[in-house]
């Protein structure tokens, strides 16, 4: 544990890795939230799958992936929403084709990309360890967008995850606020895309609201929870995966899956006395 700390002051990657971990932990905590309560989970994994096509861009125009990532995130979410308003499509259709569309474009641009084909692994399976200034960057304007959003227009997110046509009866603009968390969600799969990676972003925004409704059903509660049980997860995962030499994105949602099941037996067992 002390060489730990004698690291991180030691090595920027690992400052970094810990800055990355604050920021994604507390979007994940706000938008984890809302994509549990309004059943979401699927179009989070859509979007993050459909993001794979940005990061292909990235290489093949020479920009960062990242910020490819984000516009396709963007683009895919916003596609969802609008086809499964203006048709009857299924909504899990929609957001299958999103996900496999993503997903080849992804790789056909890699394949056209000059020169040695680049090494995806840290965007498909994440690596905290890896984050650059640039990404952080990043995810500090996406988390403070987010953050000042929710709190501006908390009531009326609240009142739409609980009742969509009570809140259009008493004059909430409902599509706007549909657009905005729907925005919202790119925003966070993005910034969970360099710490657990396309593959494992749906787990880290589930997994602590999850754990947090088992203790209370408070909106604000559980999105605070959440916040603590994201960072918790991310910094001890980060800790496994320095020690053992492991992968990080994999180790940090072994950690919050297994604290899930094991909170889960606890509780039941607290029930049942």
């Amino acid at each position: 544990m002390i060489d730990m700390i004698d690291a991180i002051f030691k090595y920027t990657f690992l400052q970094n890795a810990i800055i990355s971990a604050v920021f994604a932990s507390i979007i994940c905590g706000i938008i984890g939230t809302i994509i549990v309560e309004k059943k979401l989970v699927m179009l989070s994994g859509g979007i993050a799958h459909a993001a794979f096509g940005g990061i292909g861009m990235g290489y093949f125009l020479n920009i960062e992936p990242i910020i490819g990532a984000l516009i396709f995130a963007i683009a895919s979410s916003f596609g969802v929403v609008t086809i499964k308003e203006k048709s009857k499509i299924n909504a899990d259709t929609i957001i299958g084709m999103f996900w496999v569309l993503g997903m080849a474009l992804g790789i056909i641009f890699i394949s056209l990309t000059p020169g040695y084909p680049p090494d995806i692994s840290s965007y498909l399976f994440g690596d905290i360890l890896t984050v650059s200034k640039m990404d952080i960057y990043m995810m500090a304007i996406l988390d403070f967008i987010v953050v000042f959003m929710i709190i501006a227009f908390f009531n009326h997110i609240r009142s739409y995850l609980f009742d969509k046509e009570f809140s259009n009866v008493i004059g909430i603009n409902v599509k706007l606020i549909e657009y905005m968390i729907f925005l919202f969600i790119a925003f966070s799969v993005v910034v969970l895309i360099r710490v657990v990676g396309i593959m494992l972003v749906i787990a880290l925004l589930t997994v602590p609201p999850a754990i947090s409704k088992l203790f209370t059903y408070s909106l604000k509660k559980i999105m605070g929870l959440s916040i603590v049980f994201g960072l918790f997860f991310s910094l001890l995962g980060l800790f496994v995966s320095y020690k053992l030499h492991i992968a990080s994105g994999a180790t940090i949602i072994i950690v919050a899956v297994c604290s899930y099941v094991i909170l889960l037996i606890f509780t039941k067992l607290l029930k049942r006395d």
